[in-house]
């Protein structure tokens, strides 16, 4: 005699799941968007580039080595070096040697990087704010404030670990991911 389960297959999800999933998604991927437009087309900057110079306008001395820009960004070493450059080539950041470590080297904001922040910053604070809080009311903000520290919490409690019960490599998918 076969066993019903109690808990739901952790490979599949349901109608309301993947209808939750997908609305995520598509808000997620949404808001980056969103953003990443509106500072190409006011201010000639990508949503990459003002996450790397805000990094540093918030760090002591407006420097920071590029081990600290990837621990701050999350991003791969290499993709954090190939982004300082491009912004280097434009005039957007400096990079000086590294008394301290030969093998390092600090990546400094220059004028026209803080100047093209303070420029920036009010028109993509107007866009969060249109976007993000004008949307919301103050309860929704609280409870999304929630959601969002607990999902940072599950995704750093077991970062890239498989699950126990996932699917062997020659089993069907078990749905859309999107």
């Amino acid at each position: 005699m076969a066993i019903a389960r109690t808990r739901p297959d952790p490979r599949k999800l349901s109608a309301d799941e993947e209808e939750l999933f997908h609305a995520f998604y598509l808000m997620r991927r949404g808001f980056d968007r969103t953003l990443d437009s509106q500072l190409q087309r006011d201010d000639g900057i990508s949503i990459s580039e003002l996450e790397v110079l805000m990094s540093l306008v918030r760090s002591p001395g407006r420097r920071l080595r590029v081990r600290d820009l990837v621990e701050l960004t999350g991003w791969e070493k290499s993709r954090v070096s190939h982004q300082v450059t491009r912004m280097e080539a434009r005039g957007l950041v400096e990079r000086e040697d590294c008394a301290e470590d030969r093998r390092a080297s600090w990546v400094r904001l220059s004028r026209d990087g803080r100047r093209v922040v303070v420029r920036a910053l009010p028109q993509h604070t107007a866009t969060i704010r249109r976007i993000l809080f004008d949307a919301l009311t103050p309860g929704q903000q609280d409870e999304l404030l929630a959601i969002s520290k607990r999902m940072t919490e599950a995704m750093a409690a077991a970062p890239c670990q498989e699950s126990a019960d996932a699917e062997p490599a020659d089993a069907e998918p078990a749905g859309p991911a999107a």
